[in-house]
């Protein structure tokens, strides 16, 4: 007869949607509830008397525990079995969202975040992993196109949620929904989840490597959070997180490939495809995160849309996203997976150049085109890429392999992200320079135009000195917000560039169809 777990790859589980919309329910949980914190931090300020470094650890402690978590999530499913460990994980997150919501302290509600990300860092990984044993082998492009619906579509939900419950409740809200979300997704999953066949629990606990694991981990993330304000290796804390995050990143590696029982298997890394994929999917990462994080950013301080206003403008590209996942996840039997990740590659690549394009004068209208190709090229890479990357994991190793693709994503993304702030905070500095080169008082349409606003502020009651300083501070802010717009649209043509290298690197991926990938991972 077979074990539950073995029959669900033969034929798939019998209640495998239910388990898909459970488990998909669980992987958004902590994906929206990042985006959504973010929107809210200027309440939370004003709340708790907290100025902005001190408001940051509330981000900045979520994700310090939940991408320790992210590689540890197989040896940890392992330990206390993977349906005990993912649904523990869920009312952990869930628990911890209710203590963030009560807290009335800066100090509680970071403590209450850091467990929240300890719950959180578990969802996605055992989610994948999960999804890819209840949908039979002919199924797993769907199974992977469920998975991305959390991870793709969340951070889009999130700003536009977010922007509502703090305008018509209050920030506390932003935790409380995540309760009853939690419980219904941790009651499915413990009523129709099994623990996997070939799960195996370490004898031992390698608390050397998990001590070297958070190390680096942390040292690295601190260093991509904070480098850019910190004016990055000038500030000699950046330089002991750098070599700090190469110490113990390597001691880390020779430890784990040693050990007999390592809590991160870096062995899974001899596939090639998983080798492979990892580093497409770092590339991946950080041009998608490039596009992901500068976005709200520039419609909230160039355009002075609401967080609301930028959900909205946001919600047809997730939309794209999912559509074109559900899309891919059928595509994939007939296709070869490296033909619609260049598909979506170019996709990506045209949208960020359409992205590019817009000026302070652009509205609503200019963005949905770009978004709806944006959304459609990232379900054309995200579906294939993943399943071509754990192709020749065997059953015991997906855990690992799942863990380890997600957890360099993720550090993908952090680097995109510190990379474009950097660039962004550089650009704008250098082209408002240029710009403000050719604004002199000798220069004819720059004298027409303080001249204009003068008269304005004069027409308003300003004396003829107050209303000549206030026409050089708006120009001031003009040059600031023009330098800013050809900032944002060197990162957009960036990001393009570092999707498209995507493409040369699939010579490396080997010539096979996602479906027989599919069988070949779960035989």
């Amino acid at each position: 007869m077979g074990s539950p777990t073995e029959r669900a790859f033969d034929r798939g589980e019998p209640h495998k949607y239910v388990i898909a919309f459970a488990v998909v329910l669980a992987s958004l949980l902590p994906v929206i509830d990042s985006s959504i914190v973010n929107v809210a931090l200027p309440d939370m300020m004003g709340n708790l008397g907290a100025s902005l470094d001190e408001i940051a650890w509330v981000s900045t402690g979520y994700i310090l525990a939940s991408v320790i978590i992210i590689p540890l999530t197989g040896w940890l499913g392992g330990m206390f079995g993977r349906k005990r460990y993912f649904v523990g994980s869920i009312f952990l997150f869930t628990a911890a969202s209710f203590f963030c919501g009560a807290a009335h302290s800066l100090a509680v509600l970071i403590f209450w975040r850091v467990v929240q990300g300890i719950g959180g860092g578990a969802l996605m990984t055992v989610s994948q992993a999960v999804l890819l044993e209840t949908f039979p082998p002919e199924e797993a492009g769907m199974a992977m196109a469920f998975f991305g619906l959390g991870v793709m579509v969340g951070p889009t939900i999130g700003p536009t949620l977010g922007g509502w419950i703090t305008d018509n409740w209050s920030w506390p809200w932003i935790f409380y929904i995540n309760v009853p979300l939690g419980i219904l997704a941790a009651f499915g999953i413990a009523t129709y989840v099994h623990d996997s066949a070939h799960q195996r629990r370490s004898p031992t606990v390698d608390y050397i490597g998990i001590s070297l694991l958070i190390v680096s981990v942390a040292s690295l993330q601190y260093l991509l959070e904070y480098g850019q304000r910190d004016d990055w290796f000038d500030s000699k804390l950046m330089i002991g997180l750098a070599i700090s995050f190469v110490v113990a990143g390597a001691l880390l590696v020779w430890r784990e490939l040693t050990t007999d029982h390592p809590v991160i298997d870096f062995r899974v890394l001899r596939h090639r495809q998983m080798w492979v994929g990892t580093l497409l999917g770092i590339v991946m990462g950080v041009g998608l995160f490039a596009s992901v994080f500068t976005l709200p950013v520039f419609l909230q301080n160039n355009l002075r849309m609401t967080a609301q206003q930028t959900g909205i403008v946001l919600l047809p590209g997730a939309i794209a996203t999912a559509l074109s996942m559900w899309v891919v996840g059928r595509l994939t039997r007939k296709f070869d997976p490296r033909f619609l990740i260049a598909c979506g590659a170019a996709t990506f690549a045209v949208a960020m150049w359409q992205l590019s394009q817009v000026t302070s004068a652009s509205g609503r209208t200019d963005f949905f085109l770009p978004l709806i190709l944006r959304g459609a090229g990232l379900g054309l890479m995200f579906v294939p890429l993943t399943m071509v990357t754990l192709a020749e994991l065997s059953r015991p190793e997906l855990p690992q392999g799942t863990g380890l693709f997600n957890f360099f994503r993720q550090l993908g993304g952090s680097l995109g992200i510190a990379a474009v702030a950097t660039i962004v905070s550089h650009d704008t500095a250098k082209v408002r320079a240029l710009l403000s080169e050719h604004v002199t008082s000798t220069d004819p349409g720059s004298l027409a135009r303080v001249t204009m606003l003068a008269r304005g502020f004069a027409a308003r009651g300003a004396d003829a000195g107050t209303a000549l300083r206030r026409a050089y501070a708006v120009l001031d802010r003009e040059i600031l917000g023009q330098a800013s717009v050809i900032a944002y649209s060197h990162t957009y043509m960036l990001a393009a560039g570092l999707v498209l290298a995507l493409i040369p690197l699939l010579v490396l991926v080997r010539k096979t169809k996602s479906a027989n990938a599919a069988e070949v991972m779960l035989e």
